[in-house]
This record gives structure tokens, C-alpha cells and sequence, in this order.
């Protein structure tokens, strides 16, 4: 049986699969919602707050992430 794994963070390489921009341009942007969430460096970027900035739906990032 295979259990399906959820993320709750987004990478750069996720940012580049999901808008077909670089690599480099999905590292700014999350550093850039880091900076609007007044999160620290460390903090992760959620998919969540990923999709609260972008205004793209949480549904399609997901699936867009697992495929």
C-alpha cells in the first residue's frame, strides 16, 4: 500500500515547475514573500502563504507538486 506523502513547503524548483520561469526568478520570488510575511531566512515559505501572494489555488499547486 502506498501512502501519499503531502508537503507543506515550496522550493525554488517547485516555483520554476509551477510558473515555467527560472530557477533563480522562484528563489527571489520566495525570498520577496518571505520579506511581505516578515519571515525570517530560515522560515520556510508554505503553500498556503505560496498561494495567498500568487493567487494561484491550492488545489492546482498540489497536484501540480505530486505530478
Amino acid at each position: 500500500m502506498k501512502t501519499e506523502t503531502t508537503r507543506l513547503c515550496v522550493y525554488p524548483k517547485d516555483v520554476q515547475r509551477i510558473t515555467g520561469k527560472s530557477e533563480r526568478w522562484g528563489r527571489m520570488l520566495l525570498l520577496k514573500i518571505r520579506e511581505v510575511l516578515n519571515k525570517e531566512e530560515h522560515q520556510f515559505v508554505t503553500i498556503e502563504e505560496f498561494c495567498n501572494y500568487t493567487g494561484f489555488k491550492v488545489d492546482q499547486v498540489q497536484s501540480a507538486l505530486v505530478g
